[in-house]
C-alpha cells in the first residue's frame, strides 16, 4: 500500500514538473506608454514595435539587460542613436540589427542569432516597429537553437506579434538551411 502511494507521489511530482515549461512560455501583452505592441515571453524575452529612448530606463527596471533593435535608419520615427545613447547611460547591452521585411536578408538573422547567444544578454527586449519582425527573429532562435519544431516556434511567435507569411516563409527557409 505505501508503496503504491509513493509510485502515486512521485507520478504527480513528474507531471507537475512537465507542466512548469510550459507555463514558463506564456505571452503576455501589456500597455506600456511609448512601446507599441509590447509581448512579453516570461523573463527571457520581450517582442515589441517602436519605442521611445525615454522609455529605456523603464525597460531597465522591468529586468532586460539588453535592447535588439531591428528598425533600418530610414523607417520614420526610428532613432537609433538616440535608443543606443540612452541604452548606454543605463548601462543595458544594445544591438542595431536592421532587417527590412519586405526583402529580409540572412546576414541580419546571423547577427541576431550571434546577439541573442551571447552569454548575459537575456533577458533581451527585441523590437523594432511594430513588433513582428521581433517576433519572427526569435521564431528563428527557437527553431535555430533551441531545436523547436515549426508548429511550437509558430505558436509562441504568433503569440509574441508575428504575423506576415513572408517574413514566417524567409525564417523557416533560414532556419532549415542554418540548424546548429
Amino acid at each position: 500500500m505505501r508503496a503504491h502511494l509513493l509510485i502515486a507521489v512521485g507520478l504527480l511530482a513528474a507531471a507537475w514538473i512537465a507542466v512548469m515549461p510550459a507555463r514558463a512560455q506564456e505571452v503576455t501583452k501589456d500597455n506600456i506608454d511609448g512601446i507599441t505592441n509590447f509581448h512579453r515571453l516570461q523573463t527571457v524575452v520581450a517582442c515589441s514595435g517602436a519605442i521611445k529612448p525615454e522609455v529605456v530606463p523603464q525597460i531597465k527596471q522591468m529586468g532586460f539587460v539588453s535592447i535588439i533593435n531591428l528598425r533600418e535608419p530610414t523607417e520614420n520615427g526610428a532613432n537609433i542613436e538616440g535608443e543606443g545613447q540612452a541604452a548606454k547611460a543605463e548601462g543595458l547591452r544594445y544591438y542595431s540589427i536592421p532587417l527590412n521585411a519586405m526583402n529580409p536578408d540572412p546576414a541580419a538573422a546571423d547577427k541576431f542569432l550571434d546577439a541573442i547567444t551571447t552569454k548575459g544578454v537575456e533577458p533581451a527586449f527585441i523590437h523594432c516597429a511594430g513588433g513582428g519582425r521581433a517576433a519572427t527573429m526569435w521564431f528563428i532562435k527557437r527553431m535555430v537553437v533551441d531545436h523547436w519544431d515549426v508548429d511550437r516556434a509558430t505558436k509562441e511567435a504568433t503569440d509574441l506579434g508575428m504575423n506576415s507569411p513572408t517574413l514566417k516563409q524567409f525564417a523557416i527557409d533560414y532556419a532549415m538551411a542554418h540548424k546548429r
